[in-house]
């Protein structure tokens, strides 16, 4: 697990069956706790960055809609911000050829810079403005220049590792939750604020 935030003494809990235990120790000393006590380690939402954090994804990411595999790759990225679900940025080539189509509009974030929007076509359906890229990402994010993430709910199924994930609640942010993450994850009604 890499650290988040920059704090050698991030917050994780490391779960084992139905105990958890709250953590407050440098980073190298997690590691080791976190081999001896479980091999999965707890992040909670409310200890991720702002601005946020890019990191690699060591997991298999794969994408189902339309009854269909899209998308499926060992490459992908996070992004870990305060109060958020991580997003994963899938890399153009793990898409299946055709199912992308540029859509219109646009969108700007104060850290990665200006997003465009893609249709995903497969099977007969459309999901509109179901991905989005950052074409030109800030400095910060110049790893995920032409990398996608996608919506989950309009997908059939979204998976980290073996794992299916729920969207982050409300309609705006893209994160995915699993049960990875712990904390208030900001989207629905009376969070816009935070």
């Amino acid at each position: 697990m890499t650290q988040t935030g920059g704090r050698s003494g991030a917050r994780r809990i490391f779960a084992r069956g139905h105990r958890a235990l709250h953590c407050f120790l440098p980073v190298e000393q997690q590691r080791y706790a976190m081999s001896e006590l479980t091999r999965r380690v707890i992040e909670n939402v409310e200890d991720y960055p702002r601005p946020p954090a890019l990191e690699p994804v060591d997991d298999t990411i794969r994408i189902v809609f339309a009854g269909q595999i899209i998308a499926e790759t060992d490459m992908a990225y996070r992004v870990l911000e305060t109060f958020h679900a991580p997003t994963y940025y899938l890399p153009l080539e793990a898409f299946t050829e055709g199912v992308l189509r540029p859509a219109q509009g646009a969108s700007v974030c104060e850290w990665k810079g200006r997003a465009s929007y893609f249709d995903i076509v497969s099977g007969g359906q459309r999901a509109s403005r179901a991905a989005w890229s950052y074409l030109h990402p800030t400095a910060n994010f110049a790893p995920i220049r032409g990398f996608l993430a996608v919506y989950a709910e309009p997908m059939d199924a979204c998976f980290v590792g073996g794992e299916r994930v729920e969207p982050q609640p409300g309609n705006f942010y893209g994160g995915w939750v699993t049960s990875g993450i712990t904390g208030p994850v900001k989207g629905a009604p009376g969070t816009t604020h935070w």
